[in-house]
């Protein structure tokens, strides 16, 4: 077995590390290539796994198996047939009775929340602002898998007898609350008094959200949805200015609805979102073809509602940015290798350079393989310097991405990892030809060399 001669491979290493040191600005050159092609890896990936992440909180708040219903503002409500225009019947739009027919009628829902949102001035003393308030059931928070911190969630009794109670979001706490404690305290919302008894977590939220039905829930001020409806407003709610035409009222198991039989005139969607939360993951599509059935039939066959599936929507944009992150990283991995190409034209521009040194080593007795570990030493000390300076510049890249534009970046410890790993194997295999030309050169021709 082969001794192996450590003290030569350290005479070879530092000898590669003085070239180095003596073409310092020709070698930091050569590592550009490296430094560019992996600080735009790191950046790349980091914007990856930020944009990844920002999916998975997402997902998470808006309901993996939720199925969302809103009304369509605009709607035709006509149609021709032959040289006639026929009316259509009437629809009464979203209310509280189609989210009720829904749970009691598709086996597959778990759960519905019916919600109705306003945008209100909210005032306690002498601080004030605007908010969203929105009236919800207490099923709300755990569709959309939001926790309470403080206080408690709405009973049963404060749901039924529309009790003026309500549970505030995080920013909500922070601008009226500032120093004092929220809980038992009473806020005045667009003219209605509602006593705080709860406290939501605070979320991280995101600027495509309500795309998908995401609410900004830090913002929101959330009270029972018959409190809304009798002390606030209820559009679809008779009024003095609705007498000239035939109204039908209709009483359902949580609270009255009201709705016209003639003319288009009164506002006919009771509620803003209906968020329909099915038992398993499976059943979501089939769901939502019953869903869309179910509600043309209540709605006289007018499309005047809209059915969105968060989930799917979700996973079309992930596919699309992971795609568009594979095309961004391979386009910064070619830097890479343009980088290694650089590192192989100078390491043989260097043994065209060095013919007589290495001859004279060859002549003293100098081991072909001697010369190899040389020159590929110096080839991989250059790109590892490349690669250090390239993990620093993609950091700040990355940092510089967020602040400048407010995308999320994640640098992680993987990213860096693969990125240093390629840019020393880049070193190695571009430098082992340069390496090899030295090596096997004539020593007696290159002692002649001028």
């Amino acid at each position: 077995m082969k001794k192996i001669n450590t003290q030569r491979y350290i005479y070879n290493f530092s000898m590669a590390i003085d070239a180095v040191i003596a073409n310092r600005f020709r070698s930091f050159l050569t590592a550009l290539g490296i430094i560019f092609g992996v600080g735009a890896v790191i950046a790349m990936l980091s914007i990856g796994k930020g944009a990844k992440k920002e999916i998975v909180d997402q997902m998470k708040y808006v309901g993996v198996n939720n199925i969302i219903i809103t009304p369509k503002t605009d709607i035709d409500a006509s149609q021709t047939e032959g040289d006639k225009t026929m009316t259509k019947k009437f629809s009464r739009g979203l209310t509280i009775a189609d989210a009720d027919a829904i749970l009691d009628i598709i086996p597959t829902v778990k759960q519905v929340s019916p919600e109705v949102d306003y945008d209100v001035p909210v005032v306690y003393k002498d601080k004030s602002g605007n908010f969203k308030l929105c009236g919800i059931r207490k099923e709300f928070f755990d569709i959309f898998n939001l926790k309470i911190i403080e206080g408690t969630n709405f009973s049963d009794n404060q749901m039924i007898e529309s009790t003026p109670v309500c549970i505030i979001g995080s920013n909500v706490k922070a601008k009226l609350f500032p120093d004092s404690e929220p809980i038992g305290m009473t806020i005045k919302c667009g003219g209605i008094n509602l006593k705080v008894i709860g406290v939501i977590e605070k979320i991280a939220s995101s600027s495509s959200g309500q795309d998908y039905g995401i609410s900004n829930y830090n913002e929101g001020i959330y009270a029972p949805l018959l409190t809304i409806l009798l002390r606030y407003k209820d559009r679809t709610a008779i009024t003095s200015s609705s007498f000239s035409r035939e109204e039908t009222q209709r009483v359902g198991n949580n609270g009255i609805s009201f709705y016209s039989t003639k003319g288009d005139e009164l506002e006919t969607n009771q509620l803003d979102k209906i968020v329909v939360n099915v038992e398993n993951t499976d059943d979501i599509e089939k769901t939502s073809e019953l869903l869309n059935r179910m509600m043309k039939r209540r709605h006289s066959d007018i499309d005047d509602f809209e059915i969105t599936v968060p989930e799917l929507l979700l996973k079309q944009e992930q596919r699309t940015k992971d795609i568009f992150n594979i095309v961004l990283g391979a386009i910064a991995s070619i830097s890479l290798i343009v980088g290694g190409i650089g590192i192989m034209n100078i390491m043989l521009a260097s043994v065209t350079e060095r013919t007589k040194e290495i001859g004279t080593r060859l002549a003293i007795g100098a081991k072909k393989k001697d010369i190899i570990f040389q020159f590929l030493s110096e080839a991989t000390v250059i790109s590892l310097i490349g690669g250090f300076i390239g993990i620093i510049l993609g950091i700040i890249i990355s940092k510089l991405i967020t602040s400048f534009t407010g995308i999320l970046t994640i640098v992680s410890i993987g990213s860096i990892l693969i990125s240093f790993g390629v840019s020393v194997t880049i070193g190695i295999l571009f430098g082992y030809m340069p390496a090899k030309k030295a090596a096997y050169q004539n020593p007696v021709e290159s002692l002649r060399y001028e």
